[in-house]
């Protein structure tokens, strides 16, 4: 007997995702000195489309 089984085709987008985060990650970091500010940065880089998106709405 099979099992049903989901098969997902869009999915591609996270990867997309995740190597912008690390890369938000990377500059935010690169411009923070010490422990708080990196913390900071840190959720900064999670949270980076909604920065991307408020200046792409202010120009």
């Amino acid at each position: 007997m099979a099992k049903n089984v989901k098969v997902v085709k869009k999915g591609g987008a996270g990867g997309a995702y995740f190597l912008g985060m690390i890369g938000a990650a990377v500059y935010y970091l690169h411009v923070s000195y010490g422990f708080w500010p990196s913390i900071v940065a840190l959720l900064k880089a999670l949270v980076w489309p909604a920065f991307l998106v408020y200046h792409l709405l202010a120009a």
